[in-house]
């Protein structure tokens, strides 16, 4: 079965990352395919605006931290720091799509959103999330720094003191506190969490779309900060950190199902 799925209706195009037995942790065929559609439907006429959600009751959980942990000697074996950085930033791609193209995008959160899950549902214009969602950064428990824009976009929606705690402790909290910050724009009962999203999805694509991509693109050159250089650290330190002797022991705890001992190096 495809790690994405795609579906249209009324305007509007649902990705659903379908990794349910993972929690939809993100894949090479996944990032892929998500690297194939966002420019064909930023491009694509009929398209006002764009869903990204999760199948079986997880929006995303992240990198597959199993599959890093079963390849030999991790994901980075034999590269260096800039070499894996280069990979990766080509990935983180599909954050930019999200957040700079002109159409809307719509993060639908059915349950967990962790490290790159997040980020990329915070790539996104709007978050709708179900109710008792969890949510967190997650990679200070498995020795990352973080990628996918994550740093740049919560430092946006929370400013730069609550996105340190968030991203130093790496805590996980609700989608109802999620919402109190500022972090999602609605938290809905789970049986509502499409209904809601769709009903805002079409209120988009049947609206002044050319208009609405330039008020995007207006609200986007105001944000501060420099994307491109946030995204480019961000790749460079995720990459550095994966070769960390603390990333590897956490991966190793994750498989065996026990809590990481971080030496710190």
């Amino acid at each position: 079965m495809a790690d994405l799925l795609e579906t249209q209706q009324d305007g509007v195009a649902v990705l659903t990352l379908n990794r349910p037995e993972a929690r939809n942790a993100l894949s090479n065929a996944m990032l892929d395919g998500l690297l194939e559609a966002l420019p064909r439907l930023a491009a694509d006429g009929s398209i006002g605006a764009i869903v990204v959600t999760g199948a079986g009751g997880a929006f995303c959980a992240g990198g597959d931290v199993k599959g890093f942990a079963a390849a030999e000697g991790g994901a980075n074996h034999g590269r260096s720091p800039e070499e894996s950085a280069h990979g990766l930033r080509q990935r983180m791609e599909v954050s930019r799509w999200l957040h700079d193209m002109p159409k809307i995008t719509i993060a639908a959160i059915p349950g967990a959103a962790a490290g790159a899950g997040l980020s990329i549902a915070l790539a996104c214009d709007f978050r709708i999330a179900a109710k008792g969602a969890k949510i967190t950064t997650a990679f200070a428990k498995v020795g990352l720094s973080g990628d996918f824009g994550g740093t740049y976009f919560l430092s946006q929606l929370v400013g730069v003191a609550k996105a340190k705690e968030l991203y130093l402790l790496s805590d996980v909290i609700l989608a109802e506190e999620a919402e109190r910050l500022g972090i999602v724009n609605r938290a809905v009962d789970p049986a509502e969490l499409m209904n809601e999203t769709m009903t805002l999805a079409k209120r988009f694509a049947s609206g002044p779309r050319i208009t609405l991509g330039l008020m995007k693109k207006n609200l986007n050159t105001a944000e501060r900060g420099d994307l491109a250089l946030s995204f480019d650290t961000e790749a460079l330190n995720h990459s550095r950190s994966a070769q960390t002797a603390d990333h590897a022991e956490a991966a190793k705890a994750f498989v065996e199902k026990r809590a990481p001992v971080f030496k710190g190096r």
